[in-house]
């Protein structure tokens, strides 16, 4: 039975205060989610957000009766499809996401679910009796009788993810007790001050961030370097190279300034350069023997304790 009038207002009025509240809406999807681990979920986030669920037709026409006040809402209208629900927010995205999708819980396999993940029956004894060999017969799994029980040569792949599972692979995983998927809310997109995007963005680092914008800017100068079209982050090359081309001037011609006249004086008189490196070393070296002095004469009290070999 479908809402009645005053439920979509009440409905349509709760959807315009949280949007109003906050500024961050996960779209989650909630299938084969239990009504216990819904509840669960709710209580992990509570004080952290609110999750508000409702029938996609409705959804679509509660968001459009806002969209004269709150246009940006229309990024969302493509994503209602599907099994969703909505996780109003004022917290970390991060913490969150980390939140909603850490309540799972273990589900045997379905013939005919959607498998989210690759399933392999491993290697070893099964303790089945002999007589259930057929079963793995039909799926073409190796096993040989041992101590009157079936055992398998070695690990199988049954189910492919994002394949269909057969009734074959159902039953024999229910008989060996294997539950191989997890069901939980999985966070679909993320729409947060006007912007929607990928759940996936939040992994990035900040590391990695830094990396990519420094990698942009060293484009962007080298582009405008090779145009001669002055940006912010090219000038500074820009400046270094004129002064540069300065000196080289200088250097070629009588015409001089004051950065140019070490360069000129060192055309002119290398071998004064040398001596003056040379100088700065020496008097160094006299230093480093002064403080290995001291370890050396640790060392050597150390051994012999202040005594002779032979006293």
């Amino acid at each position: 039975m479908g809402a009645t009038r005053a439920q979509k207002e009440l409905y349509f009025q709760k959807l315009k205060e949280l949007v109003a509240k906050y500024p961050s809406i996960f779209i989650v999807n909630v299938d084969n989610v239990g009504s216990n681990q819904m509840h669960q979920i709710r209580v992990s986030l509570r004080g952290k957000g609110i999750v508000v669920m409702g029938k996609n037709t409705m959804v679509r026409r509660a968001l459009r009766s806002i969209l004269g006040e709150h246009p940006q809402f229309e990024r969302l209208l493509p994503h209602v499809k599907g099994n969703i629900g909505f996780v109003f927010t004022a917290g970390d995205l991060k913490e969150i996401r980390d939140i909603i999708t850490a309540n799972k819980v273990a589900a045997p396999a379905r013939a005919g679910a959607l498998a989210p993940k690759d399933v392999t029956i491993p290697g070893g004894n099964t303790g089945m009796e002999p007589g259930k060999t057929s079963f793995f017969q039909a799926l073409g799994i190796p096993t040989k009788i041992a101590r009157g029980t079936i055992e398998i040569v070695s690990d199988v792949q049954v189910v492919t993810a994002g394949t269909r599972v057969g009734p074959s692979e159902a039953t024999l995983l229910n008989m060996l007790n294997i539950s191989p998927f997890t069901y939980g809310m999985t966070v679909v997109q993320i729409f947060d001050q006007g912007n929607i995007f990928s759940p996936e963005v939040l992994d990035i680092s900040d590391k990695e961030l830094l990396d990519r914008f420094f990698s942009g800017i060293t484009t962007i100068a080298a582009i405008s370097l090779a145009i001669n079209y002055p940006t912010i982050v090219s000038v500074m090359h820009s400046l270094v190279n004129s002064y540069k081309n300065l000196i080289a001037i200088a250097l070629a011609t009588d015409y001089s300034f004051e950065g140019a006249e070490k360069a000129k004086e060192y055309l002119a008189n290398p071998d004064a350069f040398v001596v003056a490196a040379a100088s700065v070393a020496a008097d160094a070296a006299p230093a480093a023997a002064e403080a290995a002095a001291p370890e050396e004469e640790k060392e050597e009290s150390d051994d012999d304790m202040g005594f002779g070999l032979f006293d």
